[in-house]
């Protein structure tokens, strides 16, 4: 695991509760890209940063085999908003990575920039990239306190997660602070097979084997 230069333990879970209706019902998390299922990409890259990983899905079974905690949403069919106040309340640390089960391309260098901008001592709650397409609230970081705000929209039934930041005070890395991380596929996502084909084809064009990456 990294250790950060401003000491910080961190948190992650993986939100994989969706339905993927637009890809059939299949399971993202599993689909392969690059040699790799999605959830196998993912782990690696949060298991350089933190000791602390779970899983977010109504399916256990569907992820006994990973050998981590798999939780259920502790308020029922409330989307990715369920999924990330689930995880804030099983946080063992104040911080608490949040990756959506269908973001292939993610990295432990971003991953570790999100921790540290967590950590610079100004009074924040969040930490939220924003790519060309936006915020990205399911790629992000969040104190645990924020659980609080996440779980009054839950009450009221208001499920956007990007309208749950207009309630935090969020730190947003733009372009410039997101560069050195760009690829120009980190947030690139899995959610229709366009998606999916679009996503192999940048490994196909621009990745090592993933047997080769592995062993260096």
């Amino acid at each position: 695991m990294v250790q950060f230069s401003v000491g910080l333990s961190v948190s992650a879970a993986i939100l994989a509760g969706g339905r993927a209706r637009r890809l059939g019902g299949a399971d993202k998390a599993r689909l392969a890209v690059g040699g790799a299922r999605i959830i196998d990409r993912q782990l690696a890259a949060l298991a350089a940063v933190s000791d602390d990983i779970r899983i977010v899905a109504t399916d256990r079974e569907r992820y006994a085999g990973l050998g981590l905690r798999v939780i259920p949403d502790a308020v029922a069919d409330a989307g990715p908003l369920g999924g990330l106040y689930t995880a804030l309340l099983d946080a063992r640390h104040d911080r608490m990575l949040i990756l959506a089960c269908d973001l292939p391309f993610v990295t432990p260098a971003l991953l570790q920039r999100l921790a540290e901008e967590s950590g610079t001592g100004q009074e924040i709650d969040a930490v939220v990239p924003r790519s060309a397409r936006g915020l990205e609230p399911l790629c992000a970081l969040y104190m645990t306190r924020a659980a609080g705000a996440a779980r009054v929209r839950l009450e009221r039934g208001d499920l956007k997660v990007a309208g749950l930041l207009a309630d935090l005070r969020v730190r947003e890395l733009g372009h410039e602070a997101l560069g050195p991380y760009d690829g120009g596929s980190l947030f690139e996502n899995v959610n229709t097979p366009h998606d999916y084909a679009r996503a192999r084809g940048w490994v196909e064009l621009n990745e090592k084997p993933y047997e080769d990456r592995i062993t260096e």
